[in-house]
């Protein structure tokens, strides 16, 4: 744990002329401000630096856009990228006249859920895991005009060019959901992901692995230990923002959409999660799976929100061409402890209680962390109020059920459209706690309405020429 005094201390040597602060916008993109070492004093870990937030996306107006980025000690590190030594520094948002947290910025939310949980008396840390997979690819091209739209994506290591005249073609290739775990050389990232694994630890991320993940064409992953929620939310963070920069000094491309790549696994990132208080875990117990009654009930608010809770875990477009069925897509909202297509999954932990979690399948990683985590924690600790049980769990093979049984298992929202009319129609579980505000809950679905989902249903889709030129 760092403390101001340390940093300005740091850039008190003359060896740090720069400071980088960055910010998360409503949508969950880091933004981010540059100054020179002189500019940040002790107030700046008060008052903050003050910045004008009139363009970001979600926020102020411009009569009213003057905001303050208030630095955050404890998440300082040395930019690997900048040619300049610069120290990056994560900050939230104050409102500068009235000295209050802004209630539209998600770190601010991600530290409201946690003063909830602590109020509520249930716990007093959450700890989250995310996942996230994401595919490296040589070349990408989209555009969209008035009579044009098209996108391209290519990968050395994508089945489709095993015809590929590349002047010699050496044939290694992952097959379409065949990527996990070749070794060299058909996985041909094992370099990239060791670099960025490591830069990554140099910029304070608790790595554990990296691999090559099930689909063809570059799909990857790479892990680092769960954390408090908080700081897990600014790990994975730094986590894009690090395998981003690796891949474009490689002359490649990075993306964490879930779905670029039609007919094989998309990207998902699933979130392991527990609750503490007073240093001991409280989801171990002699239930189904070594889970306690509060664990069972949390995962009854997880499921019983799941719909609502999806507009901010899976808030775009592309999210559900990941979530149909098959392709190991988490689309049943039930759990179990070993069936990857129920939304809820309880990993094997062993006879270690500490271990004991459960891990939501369903989120992926165009998702603003900070919001995701802060919805389910709310949506567990409803749970848990209301001792909602979870029902029985999914322990079938989902492919075997027949059409009754399949019939009586819930699933996922089929598109973002009918997860935003679930979070309108399902927020007090977010609203109540006073985690999140009214206000937030509407900007984020007019936001989602008019620059994504409306956007999407105007415009021709180019396998609708396939379907109706000639009709």
């Amino acid at each position: 744990m760092a403390t101001p005094q340390e940093i300005l201390n740091m850039l008190g040597d003359d060896k740090i002329k720069m400071v980088d602060l960055k910010f998360i916008d409503m949508p969950g993109t880091w933004q981010h401000l540059t100054v020179y070492h002189n500019q940040i004093d002790e107030s700046s870990f008060t008052d903050g630096v003050p910045f004008d937030g009139s363009s970001i996306r979600g926020w102020k107006a411009i009569n009213e856009s003057d905001m303050a980025m208030v630095l955050d000690p404890n998440t300082a590190w040395i930019d690997p990228f900048m040619k300049e030594p610069t120290l990056s520094v994560v900050c939230y948002i104050k409102e500068p006249r009235t000295g209050e947290p802004y209630n539209r910025c998600p770190r601010v939310i991600a530290q409201k859920a946690i003063d909830y949980l602590v109020a509520s008396g249930v716990g007093d840390t959450a700890f989250f895991g995310p996942e996230a997979e994401f595919f490296i690819f040589d070349d990408v091209r989209f555009d969209q005009t008035t009579n044009a739209g098209y996108y391209y994506v290519d990968s050395v290591e994508g089945r489709w060019n095993t015809g590929k005249d590349e002047g010699p073609n050496l044939g290694h290739k992952p097959g379409y959901k065949g990527g996990y775990f070749p070794v060299p050389p058909t996985d041909t990232f094992q370099d990239i992901r060791t670099e960025m694994l490591l830069t990554m630890a140099d910029c304070g991320v608790p790595i554990e692995k990296q691999h090559h993940e099930v689909a063809t064409g570059g799909q990857s992953e790479l892990g680092f230990r769960f954390g408090k929620m908080i700081e897990a939310a600014d790990w994975l963070m730094t986590y894009k923002y690090v395998i981003k920069n690796v891949a474009t000094k490689y002359g490649k491309s990075v993306t964490f959409m879930p779905k670029p790549v039609f007919g094989d696994n998309g990207s998902g990132m699933h979130t392991h999660q527990s609750i503490w208080k007073d240093g001991q875990p409280l989801f171990a117990g002699d239930k189904y799976a070594g889970l306690s009654e509060t664990a069972l009930h949390y995962i009854g608010g997880i499921l019983k929100h799941a719909p609502a809770l999806l507009a901010l875990t899976n808030p775009s477009t592309n999210s559900y061409k990941r979530l149909v069925p098959g392709y190991e897509a988490p689309v049943n909202l039930a759990y179990s402890q070993g069936n990857r297509s129920a939304s809820v999954r309880i990993p094997l932990s062993g006879d270690n209680p500490k271990a004991k979690r459960l891990e939501f399948r369903c989120p992926d990683a165009t998702c603003n962390p900070y919001l995701a985590f802060a919805a389910m924690l709310c949506a567990g600790l409803d749970g848990i109020k209301n001792k909602i049980h979870p029902g029985e769990p999914l322990d079938k093979n989902i492919y075997e059920l027949s059409p009754e049984e399949l019939a009586k298992v819930p699933s996922t929202p089929g598109s973002l459209e009918l997860a935003l009319e679930a979070l309108e129609q399902d927020h007090a579980f977010l609203t109540e706690p006073g985690v999140f505000t009214e206000d937030f809950i509407e900007t984020w679905i007019s936001y989602k309405l008019d620059t994504e989902v409306n956007p999407m249903r105007l415009r021709p889709h180019p396998y609708e020429f396939s379907l109706y030129y000639d009709a």
